[in-house]
C-alpha cells in the first residue's frame, strides 16, 4: 500500500467540502455560506492569505467545511501548497468546492503533504483522502505522487541500508513493475566491460558493496531513445581527500540524482510515452581502505580520454563520465543526466534551484517553459568554454578539480561535456535532491527536483507515436 498516492481516491458521498479562495473572493464566499460560519470564520482571523485554514462545524459538531486561502498572487500560490492542508486536517474524505488554480498540482500537493518517511515507524497515524478535483486524471495524479514518494524514500534511506546492491534492487523492482529488462555489470567485471573509472571510485568498499552499473531498458526499440544517467553514490566520505564529519551528515543523500532519474523514468513508464527508455545508473560507495584511488593518480576512461585526480571527493563525475560514454554509444534523441554533484551550485542558486546546463538553445527553452508552468524550478547556468582552462591537466587530458575554486558547478559541468558528443541533445542536472526545512507537501528531507519539467518536456516532444 502507497498511503501517499492511496489518499487520492475517484468518489465519496461523505466528503468534506474545502472552499478554496483568495482575498478578492473572500467577501463572496462569506455571503454564501451562512450568517453563523461566516461570522465564525471572521472571528478566527480568516483572510484568505496563502496557506490559511479555517475549520467550521456543522450544526452536529463535525467539521461542516474547510475554507483555504490562496493568498493574493500567482507567487503565493505555490506549487504544493494544498499539502498543508493535507497534513493538519484530521482523518476523513474531503473533495474541492471550488476550482484550484492547477487541480492537477493541488491533488499532487495534498498527497505529497500525507508523505512521512515511514522505514523505522513503527506507530503510523491514518491521514485524510480527497476526491481528485474535476478535470485532473486520477491514474496520472496518483502515478505521480508514487513517482515522488519512491525517490523521498530512497534519498532518506540511510546508507547502512541503501548500498549499491540495494539501489540495484530497487531499480530491479522498478524494471519488474513496468515490464522493462534490468542489466548490471559488477565489481571486476567492469574493467572487463571498459568501465573503469566507476571500477576506480568503487573499488575501496567492502566487497558487499562492490561498484555496478545496472542499466534499465524499456520500451519499443523502435521508438525515439531517451536515455537517463543518474549518480548512485550511496555515501560519499570524500575518500582519501576525507570530507569532515560535518560534510558526511547528509551524504546519504548523494545518489539523489539516481533517485530522482528513476522517478522520471517511472512516470515515463506509467505513461506509457512512446519512446525507448534507457536508464544508467553507476552507483558506488566512496570508502576509504588500501585500494582506494588517490589524489594524483590518472585513470582512463571509457572514451579514452585520461582523467588526473586532483580530489577524491570530485568522485560523481568520474562515475557519471563511464556511464555517459556508454549512452553516447547509442546517439539518443535525448540525454539527461541528474546528480547532486556541487556544493557550488546551492552556493549559487541555493537549495531551492537546480542548475541546469545543455548546449541546445531550444531544449533550454522549452525545459524553462515547462518548469514554469509545472511549478518545478530550475535555472539554466552556462557552459562556458573558457573555463575549460580550469580543469585542464599538465600530465593528462583533463582534471577532475577545477583550479582556483572558481565556478564549482560550471568546471563540473564542463568536465561531463567531454564526454558528451555536441550532436546528442544533452541535459546535465546538478540537484539538491534534499528539502533543508519544511513546506506544504514538502517535508524535510528527500526531494524530487526537475523531474516533472522533464517528463513534461519529454512528454511534448515525443508523446505521440
Amino acid at each position: 500500500m502507497n498511503a501517499v498516492s492511496d489518499s487520492l481516491i475517484d468518489s465519496s458521498d461523505v466528503a468534506i467540502p474545502i472552499h478554496a479562495v483568495d482575498p478578492e473572493g473572500l467577501d463572496a464566499l462569506l455571503a454564501s455560506i451562512g450568517e453563523v460560519e461566516a461570522a465564525w470564520a471572521r472571528s478566527t482571523g480568516f483572510d484568505a492569505a496563502a496557506g490559511a485554514v479555517t475549520i467550521i462545524a456543522d450544526a452536529g459538531g463535525r467539521i461542516g467545511r474547510v475554507l483555504f486561502g490562496l493568498g493574493r498572487s500567482d507567487r503565493s500560490r505555490a506549487a504544493m501548497i494544498t499539502g498543508k492542508l493535507s497534513a493538519m486536517l484530521p482523518q476523513g474524505d474531503y473533495q474541492f468546492a471550488t476550482e484550484l488554480p492547477d487541480p492537477m498540482l493541488g491533488a499532487v500537493g495534498w498527497a505529497l503533504g500525507n508523505y512521512r518517511f515511514e522505514r523505522y515507524k513503527t506507530n503510523l497515524s491514518p491521514i485524510p483522502r480527497l476526491v481528485v478535483p474535476r478535470g485532473v486524471d486520477p491514474a496520472e495524479a496518483r502515478g505521480m505522487a508514487r513517482a515522488i514518494t519512491m525517490v523521498r524514500d530512497l534519498i532518506n534511506t540511510p546508507a547502512n541500508d541503501l548500498g549499491p546492491a540495494e539501489l540495484s534492487q530497487a531499480i530491479h523492482d522498478l524494471g519488474a513493475r513496468f515490464g522493462a529488462k534490468v542489466s548490471e555489470i559488477v565489481g571486476d567485471e567492469l574493467l572487463s566491460a571498459n568501465l573503469p573509472m566507476i571500477h576506480a571510485v568503487g573499488r575501496a568498499a567492502d566487497v558487499d558493496r562492490e561498484p555496478r552499473l545496472v542499466d534499465l531498458v524499456w520500451g519499443n526499440p523502435a521508438h525515439p531513445k531517451v536515455t537517463l544517467v543518474g549518480k548512485g553514490v550511496t555515501f560519499d566520505t570524500g575518500g582519501l581527500d576525507i570530507k569532515p564529519s560535518s560534510g558526511m551528515l547528509l551524504m546519504k543523500k548523494d545518489m539523489g540524482g539516481a533517485a530522482n532519474t528513476m522517478g522520471l523514468a517511472h512516470m515515463i513508464m506509467e505513461a506509457k510515452l512512446p519512446v525507448r527508455l534507457r536508464l544508467l545508473v553507476p552507483t558506488v560507495e566512496n570508502a576509504i581502505s588500501g585500494p582506494a584511488f588517490r589524489p594524483g593518480d590518472v585513470l582512463r576512461s571509457r572514451g579514452g580520454v585520461t582523467v588526473e585526480i586532483g580530489n577524491t571527493d570530485a568522485e560523481g563525475r568520474l562515475i557519471l563520465a563511464d556511464a555517459l560514454a556508454v549512452a553516447a554509444e547509442e546517439d539518443p534523441a535525448l540525454l539527461i543526466d541528474l546528480a547532486t554533484l556541487t556544493g557550488a551550485a546551492r552556493v549559487a542558486l541555493g537549495p531551492e534551484l537546480p542548475a541546469v546546463y545543455t548546449h541546445d538553445e531550444a531544449l533550454a527553452a522549452d525545459l524553462a517553459r515547462h518548469a514554469v508552468q509545472r511549478l518545478d524550478p530550475l535555472w539554466r547556468l552556462p557552459l562556458w568554454a573558457p573555463y575549460e582552462a580550469m580543469i585542464d591537466s599538465k600530465i593528462a587530458d583533463i582534471n577532475n578539480a577545477g583550479a582556483g575554486g572558481f565556478a564549482g558547478s560550471i568546471t563540473a559541468a564542463l568536465f561531463l561535456d567531454r564526454f558528451v558528443p555536441k550532436t546528442i541533445p544533452w541535459i546535465h542536472g546538478d540537484i539538491y535532491a534534499w528539502n533543508a526545512s519544511s513546506r506544504p507537501g514538502r517535508p524535510e528531507g528527500g526531494e524530487a527536483q526537475t523531474i516533472r519539467a522533464l517528463f513534461a518536456l519529454i512528454q511534448e516532444r515525443f508523446g505521440t507515436a
